[in-house]
């Protein structure tokens, strides 16, 4: 009951008041049965404003962190994403794949939607990151469609580390399902598993225009970080030199 108030009371209206959100392609969202909603991750309120367009309830595995925070905002957050219906799912150790993928085929066997996020993380920086193949393997084990979809102007309106959207128009886009049916059977070969998340990661693109960067998201954030901090060392080495000329 509550997941319907915050979608059409509370949280609805005022996503729509602050994005004034565009759909495209909402016909292709299935009425019933299960499916797999593949997205791209480019902002905080992309958990909340995409659900909140759809006709039909859907689950999200969601970050395990949003459901440990500490002290009553801890609290608040834990109890807002479980009464949005949002799995918590643990990504550090050893199995956490697995089970995210266990999680979310549990969704899936009950002819639910299921929300996913094939990158695994937001985008730092706008652009499209080579997506986890935990999304092919929930596709092919329970045998279900993929409904790529794309946010269009979350980034610009709320990049990472702003905790307050600017007001806004942005655009959700849903894709024709991806069927992969021919992979049947072949959900444990890491071949065809990466087949099926480049295939999404692919539509994805097409939809959202990002420009695509063949990396995981947190070794090119980290490979980004790496270079400021060798250019700023650069930088301080040019600048003791300087020093040193000025002194002689």
């Amino acid at each position: 009951m509550f997941y319907y108030v915050l979608k059409y009371v509370v949280l609805g209206p005022i996503l729509r008041l602050v994005f004034r959100p565009r759909i495209e392609g909402l016909e292709h969202v299935p009425d019933e049965g299960a499916a797999i909603v593949a997205g791209n991750h480019l902002s905080f309120s992309d958990h909340f404003l995409m659900p909140a367009m759809l006709r039909r309830r859907i689950t999200f595995l969601a970050k395990a962190e949003y459901f440990t925070g500490p002290g009553l905002k801890g609290r608040l957050t834990a109890a807002f994403f479980r009464s949005a219906g949002q799995i918590p799912v643990d990504r550090s150790g050893k199995g956490a794949g697995q089970a995210a993928i266990d999680e979310g085929l549990g969704v899936l066997r009950k002819d639910e939607l299921l929300g996913i996020y094939p990158e695994g993380t937001r985008s730092h920086d706008g652009r499209l990151y080579k997506g986890r193949v935990g999304v092919a393997a929930m596709a092919l084990g329970a045998g279900v469609k993929v409904i790529p979809c794309a946010m269009v102007g979350t980034f610009e309106l709320q990049p990472p580390g702003r905790k307050l959207p600017k007001i806004g128009r942005v655009t959700i886009r849903f894709g024709e399902p991806l069927d992969f049916s021919r992979f049947a059977g072949m959900e444990n070969e890491r071949v065809a598993l990466r087949a099926v998340t480049d295939e999404i990661i692919q539509a994805i693109m097409q939809l959202s225009g990002q420009e695509y960067v063949d990396m995981y998201a947190p070794d090119a954030k980290a490979a980004q970080a790496a270079e400021r901090e060798r250019e700023k060392a650069a930088r301080g080495g040019r600048s003791l030199r300087g020093k040193g000329r000025g002194a002689a």
